[in-house]
């Protein structure tokens, strides 16, 4: 390992870095393994000795490990992977439930979300430029290896979403004066926006959203907390809708 390997990984924590070299960096070894068995590409895999096995596999000490890794923690393991890049069809989101985040900054809240998109089997994800980069350290390791099946896509959102409601995509959002999430009967294709920590949904988005959703608190009359983090919001809201599809299928 060399002081220019070190200096490549230091340089891949921030966004510029990684789109001048068209790297992000993952740690840990069951996220590299899962790497190495995905379709994204390993330029370089450091890790300690016996732990992975092959050409593109430097073995290095625990010491080179904490100066290489961008944890807290170092671990055992980290590769250097290419950004993959995928083909935004707004056709293609039609028939399918996707998510559109609208300048969500937070690294945790994007890669829970990213998460929760796997998990209930959201194959896009649709982002603001101004959304955190999901190729971030954080983000990725927040996604647990979802970021390996998901896709996530940068484009201007407004246009976007206008485009497919002007198809007659449903495009869902949240809101305080929204209709109950729970007595709505939710489409199981389309679009759900969801909007920044602080601002919520932005006036541009806003416009574009045909269907206004409440994620109700209970009981209703009590006071509470005056919002929910938008990954909470996202689990409720994509269970709901799989929910619903699935009851439909029965």
């Amino acid at each position: 390992m060399t002081k220019a390997d070190i200096q490549l990984v230091r340089a891949l924590a921030d966004k510029r870095g990684r789109t001048q070299h068209g790297l992000f960096v993952a740690e840990g070894e069951k996220l590299v393994g899962e790497l190495r068995a995905s379709h994204l590409h390993i330029r370089r895999i450091f890790a300690l000795e016996g732990v992975f096995v092959g050409e593109e596999v430097e073995t290095v000490t625990p010491r080179d490990m904490e100066r290489l890794s961008l944890l807290k923690t170092a671990s055992n393991s980290l590769a250097l992977v290419e950004i993959p890049r995928y083909e935004l069809r707004p056709e293609a989101l039609a028939g399918q439930l996707t998510l559109a985040l609208d300048d969500v900054q937070n690294p945790g809240n994007l890669g829970t979300i990213i998460r929760l998109a796997d998990w209930f089997g959201i194959r896009d994800v649709v982002c603001s430029p101004a959304t955190a980069d999901c190729f971030n350290p954080k983000v990725v390791q927040a996604t647990m290896g979802a970021i390996l099946r998901v896709r996530v896509h940068y484009t201007d959102l407004p246009p976007l979403l206008a485009s497919a409601a002007a198809q007659s995509v449903p495009v869902y959002g949240t809101f305080l004066e929204g209709e109950n999430l729970y007595k709505t009967e939710l489409s199981a294709a389309g679009i759900v926006v969801l909007g920044n920590e602080g601002r919520g949904i932005s006036d541009a988005a806003a416009h574009t959203v045909t269907h206004k959703l409440l994620i109700p608190p209970y009981p209703p009359d009590r006071r509470t907390t005056e919002s929910l983090n938008v990954a909470m919001a996202a689990g409720i809201v994509c269970s709901e809708f799989r929910r619903q599809a699935g009851t439909r299928q029965k």
